[in-house]
């Protein structure tokens, strides 16, 4: 009896004294997940040095109705990258490398292209190299089959041109980082995943951490990812046998993520000391010597007037992200196996929880500019909100968006399930509501009496896209783009095709999806991006070239 009365004081007093206040809020927020028969995730809190608060919710392996727990390993995608770029500033270290060293110095195979490619241009994304991951999926790979690394880096080789000249631009590329794995290994001499264990994960006693770069081993204690099924009602599993290392590749947990973030602040590695800390948050420069605004696989940020330090992770049902607060010495950590888990989100909401005596109200500190952040809303008439209505395309981004007026509301439409609210600020500026995130809208009218639409979040560099009229093809019109169209660099033909009156795209014979027109020869496709079409002498299509995010102008020649 006494030993039974032991355990419930011990457990009284971990919940009573233990605990943040928020405890109760923090809970409420994950009760979807907080259930016996679905996927859901790990958090940490982490302040002033301390792991405050942990918890695990849901299920991490539905099969065998295992609970996840701070304990509990998962794969956390793209926070690898960090590990990578503390792994390379520790080459630097050791004078083994230099940031500015030529890729093809390492590897000697790689395409020289009319621009050079340096270690810092992957380092910040301003190299203009294809993504692979897009690559694979333009190809009809599966990311989720096993994976050749030859395969994937013979596919990246084979492309013949960069997004963009090196330095110009900033665009996430995980073939980047899959290459700086590679370095690393050429460097070092030893696998990545043996290098960033001595060097990093074992000084810091993360235990439970390792890039994974071999499907046939095995991890204790790892959840499995998930998906929503298309009804909505239960989910996938998706088994991934995915092994490639660098872009992501981590696995790892609560209680040892802490260790990782606490490390930002007292460094225990290499020769020790606060410079390579320092390093790894220093912004890449364009060559307009502007911000490439990505430093060392973190994102500076602000938010609500606080600086921020972060990087978020996804990869088929995992999700993650780690976000902290330096000048408070406040960090949250979210890891989930459901694919709708959105962490940077609630890792935000829990955020309000905590700081929000600390958010700055008045005024915020943005690239150097004080900007007013109490800015009410004001009313226009519908006729005003009628001027902005209108489809707005974003030629970097290669997608359009709608806008349109609706009980009196001026309405942001990306698709059929996810529209936003604008509210008036002033008579062309706007706040997008319900988003998790401070998204501020422009408008600014042009000589030709068309809009250019900027959208801001969290105070960041604007997004421009501008009004444009669509274009609607007749049935005969559509004729002179069907046929089979090569691409050389993914070796892959694409076929176009019309189909209720609509063209429609096939890949080795599959129907895919409708392509629907813009503009004057600009198509889009909801999977595959947009087609842009040449025509020749005779003002007849002769191929097209295909954006799609992290591609741009991918060729195919009509044969």
């Amino acid at each position: 009896m006494k030993k039974y009365l032991l355990l419930f004081l011990l457990s009284f007093s971990i919940c009573s004294f233990g605990q943040p206040k928020e405890s109760q809020a923090i809970d409420n927020l994950f009760s979807e997940w907080n259930k016996p028969d679905v996927p859901g995730g790990a958090i940490g809190i982490i302040k002033n040095g301390k792991l405050i608060y942990s918890n695990g919710y849901g299920i991490g392996d539905l099969e065998h109705n295992i609970e996840i727990t701070p304990s509990s390993v998962f794969y956390i995608g793209s926070i690898s990258k960090q590990f990578v770029t503390f792994s390379i500033l520790l080459l630097e270290e050791q004078g083994k490398l230099n940031l500015d060293d030529r890729i093809q110095k390492y590897l000697p195979d790689f395409p020289e292209y009319d621009t050079p490619l340096t270690i810092r241009h992957f380092i910040h994304h301003t190299s203009g190299v294809r993504d692979y991951f897009t690559l694979m999926y333009l190809k009809g790979k599966n990311y989720l089959d096993d994976t050749n690394v030859d395969e994937i880096y013979g596919l990246i080789k084979k492309q013949e041109e960069l997004n963009f000249l090196s330095g110009e631009k900033h665009l996430y590329s995980n073939s980047c980082y899959f290459m700086l794995a590679m370095i690393v290994e050429k460097v070092a001499g030893q696998s990545l995943k043996i290098f960033a264990h001595e060097n990093i994960f074992q000084p810091l006693g993360m235990k439970n951490t390792l890039f994974y770069d071999d499907n046939t081993d095995l991890i204790k204690n790892r959840v499995f990812s998930y998906n929503k099924k298309n009804n909505g009602e239960g989910f996938n599993n998706l088994i991934m046998r995915f092994d490639l290392v660098g872009s992501g590749g981590v696995y790892s947990n609560i209680e040892d993520l802490f260790l990782w973030d606490q490390n930002f602040y007292n460094n225990k590695l290499g020769k020790g000391g606060q410079e390579i800390i320092e390093r790894m948050h220093e912004e890449g420069l364009l060559n307009n010597g502007k911000s490439s605004g990505y430093a060392f696989a973190l994102n500076n940020g602000i938010y609500k007037g606080l600086k921020t330090v972060g990087h978020g992770g996804a990869l088929a049902g995992y999700q993650a992200q780690l976000i902290r607060f330096p000048k408070q010495k406040f960090s949250v950590i979210i890891l989930a196996n459901r694919d709708d888990a959105s962490p940077t989100r609630k890792s935000f909401q829990i955020t309000d929880m905590f700081l929000k005596e600390n958010f700055i109200s008045d005024e915020v500190e943005n690239q150097g500019k004080k900007v007013n952040n109490k800015q009410g809303f004001v009313h226009l008439k519908t006729s005003d909100l009628e001027k902005f209505s209108g489809h707005y395309w974003n030629d970097e981004g290669s997608y359009t968006r709608k806008l349109y007026v609706n009980n009196d509301t001026l309405r942001y439409y990306r698709s059929e399930t996810n529209e936003s609210d604008l509210i008036p600020i002033s008579k062309h500026e706007f706040k997008m509501i319900n988003v998790g995130s401070d998204v501020l809208v422009k408008f600014d009218k042009n000589e030709q009496g068309n809009y250019t639409m900027f959208f801001s979040v969290n105070g960041g560099k604007p997004i421009i896209s501008k009004e444009y009229h669509p274009k609607n093809y007749t049935n005969e019109e559509l004729i002179d783009f069907v046929g089979t169209y090569y691409s050389k660099e993914l070796d892959i033909n694409y076929t176009l095709k019309i189909k209720n009156k609509l063209l429609v795209l096939y890949i080795n014979e599959i129907e895919i999806s409708p392509l629907h027109s813009i503009m004057v020869n600009l198509f889009s496709n909801e999977e595959y991006g947009v087609f842009h079409f040449k025509t020749d002498g005779y003002g007849k299509v002769s191929g097209f070239r295909l954006n799609t995010g992290r591609v741009t102008n991918l060729k195919f020649q009509k044969k």
